[in-house]
């Protein structure tokens, strides 16, 4: 048996047991006491803590695209308040794929931008798929410079596979918005603090995450390709992706370790697909910090500090020694 086999067959073993504990408790409660029930409740939180501790980078990235994990509108309600949706790029139109707008966090005015995919199959169409096209990155831009000219921090949430690849993206000029993006947000000069709430995908991703600080919530995934397409460019074959997903080092832990995010947000023991409150509070902290940490700094810098510490990124060895 794999590891990919075990790890299902583990989780459906977890999943069995919590069902049973649940009939227990519905079937038979004078039967059952609440210490019993309170007991096999522990049993089974530690069995998915132990699961979610030894999953490999391929596994977390399936639980980072899980259908019912936590979507910038998500976040949004959870963590703000008072929000204003903005609409367009002021060129073309208005992409769904990503969401912005005015809002509050802990009292104080700050901008909210994100990647948002759909729950079903109309929201999904809709939203295309979490893939913005470049009307959407400079709709991002253009609410980013409209924090900076009223002085609001930028809160960034991550999770697309990447930036639409159609044939309608490249005519209005996709690398272009993206580059944009990334040379506009490296000299912004308020804070900008960004999380990678799913799957980070590519330069889809990257084009709203030149950042102060780069969370990731523990599940999530940050890569320059997918898991997928990477094993379809090395082996030709898109079924060894749990083998381009561990050589790629993808996983929270392993792209803390390479100085590529500054901080790994813990999420609810079976993961923040099960529990869109809980995985919110856990990241409100962490926010909040960031917030005050940041928001003291002159913008001079803010943006010296920042170029520095995307300079200082990546690992480089002299070939002629």
């Amino acid at each position: 048996m794999d590891p990919a086999e075990r790890q299902r067959g583990r989780q459906k073993e977890i999943e069995r047991l919590e069902k049973d504990v649940e009939e227990l408790r519905r079937l038979a409660p004078e039967k059952v006491g609440d210490e019993d029930l309170e007991r096999l409740r522990r049993e089974v939180a530690e069995l998915k803590k132990q699961f979610l501790e030894h999953l490999g980078p391929w596994q977390r990235a399936q639980l980072a695209r899980h259908p019912q994990r936590p979507y910038t509108l998500d976040f949004i309600r959870l963590l703000f308040t008072d929000f204003v949706e903005l609409h367009g790029d002021r060129g073309f139109g208005d992409d769904k794929a990503i969401i912005t707008g005015l809002a509050k966090f802990h009292g104080r005015p700050v901008v909210v931008l994100g990647h948002q995919k759909g729950r079903d199959t109309k929201q999904r169409v809709v939203r295309n798929f979490g893939q913005p096209k470049p009307e959407g990155y400079r709709k991002a831009l253009r609410v980013m410079q409209l924090a900076a000219k009223f002085r609001r921090p930028v809160f960034t949430f991550v999770d697309t596979q990447g930036a639409y690849p159609g044939i309608d993206a490249e005519e209005r000029g996709q690398a272009e918005a993206i580059a944009r993006n990334l040379r506009e947000m490296a000299r912004l000069p308020v804070p900008i603090i960004v999380t990678i709430t799913g799957e980070g995908g590519s330069g889809g991703a990257l084009a709203i995450a030149v950042g102060d600080r780069v969370n990731i919530l523990e599940n999530a995934f940050y890569s320059v390709i997918s898991p997928e397409g990477c094993a379809a460019i090395m082996w030709r074959n898109s079924a060894k992706a749990e083998t381009a997903a561990a050589a790629l080092k993808i996983s929270a832990r392993e792209l803390k370790e390479l100085g590529l995010v500054d901080e790994i947000v813990p999420e609810p023991d079976a993961g923040a697909h099960t529990d869109h409150e809980a995985a919110a509070r856990l990241l409100d902290g962490v926010l909040e910090r960031n917030m005050i940490e940041l928001t003291g700094l002159p913008p001079d810098d803010l943006i010296r500090k920042r170029y520095d510490k995307f300079r200082q990124m990546g690992q480089f060895f002299d070939l002629r020694r």
